[in-house]
């Protein structure tokens, strides 16, 4: 396994890590975004662990880092990096297989994995529009998915208002910014979250997932026992294991 950076700007933030494995490729993609509540203090290194047992089984991880708020951040400048970011894999000189590119995120990298996922139902003149690389398939760890219904939650509605304002002014942000509003996503999803979890609302995922459903979306909600916030996001926990290996899988039945 190989690991290198990638700029896709000038800013510090707009940087993304490569985790390549080490047998010959091409090799799938799997695209990561790190969560924090789309904070500053929080950064990419959350997710080095599962990048390194992602390149382990065969798929390479593109480990996103971004502009967050306290940082540059917020809107539009998140989405417009992480949509950067995402099509930055185009230009990289590595044996990638760009028709096989998944995505997973933890917390607010939930809400920006499927945000990725969702860019081609955007608006040409939105934020992210037209994307370079399509996501096939995506998993949300705890994920923000629901961001109106955030941003009236505690503890969410904090952070969700400081990254896109107060919904009753900004509405048309959030119609762009939130997966719920972007549906159908048109790919198959996996919605992941734990029973106990008090940093994100269990109501985000039952919203997101039932709403998906019924917008026709290939869309499974899995409620993990006796699972918190941050199992997510350790590379030797059930509730990793779980999302790893329905992206290998993902990743595997999109070449055939």
């Amino acid at each position: 396994m190989t690991r290198s950076t990638h700029p896709y700007g000038s800013h510090p933030s707009q940087l993304v890590e490569l985790f390549l494995p080490s047998d010959a490729g091409p090799h799938p993609v799997a695209v990561v975004a790190h969560g924090g509540y789309w904070r500053a203090q929080y950064d990419r290194s959350l997710m080095d662990g599962l990048c390194l047992d992602l390149a382990a089984h065969g798929v390479a991880a593109w480990n996103l880092e971004y502009r967050r708020v306290g940082g540059g951040g917020g809107w539009p400048g998140t989405f417009v990096d992480v949509a950067a970011g995402v099509d930055a894999l185009a230009d990289v000189a590595a044996a990638l297989d760009l028709s096989r590119v998944v995505a997973v995120g933890h917390s607010a990298g939930g809400q920006l994995a499927l945000w990725a996922a969702a860019r081609g139902t955007l608006p040409a003149e939105a934020p992210g529009a037209e994307p370079r690389v399509r996501i096939a398939a995506a998993v949300s760890q705890a994920g923000v998915l629901d961001l109106t219904l955030a941003a009236g939650l505690i503890p969410s509605a904090t952070p969700t208002r400081a990254l896109l304002g107060d919904p009753a002014t900004h509405f048309e942000r959030y119609v762009l910014a939130s997966p719920r509003e972007r549906l159908p996503l048109g790919i198959p999803q996996l919605v992941l979250h734990g029973d106990r979890d008090d940093t994100v609302s269990m109501r985000i995922a039952t919203s997101y997932a039932t709403a998906a459903r019924n917008a026709g979306d290939d869309c499974e909600l899995r409620v993990l026992s006796h699972t918190g916030h941050f199992e997510h996001i350790d590379a030797g926990a059930e509730a990793w294991h779980v999302a790893r290996d329905w992206l290998v899988d993902q990743a595997s039945a999109a070449r055939s």
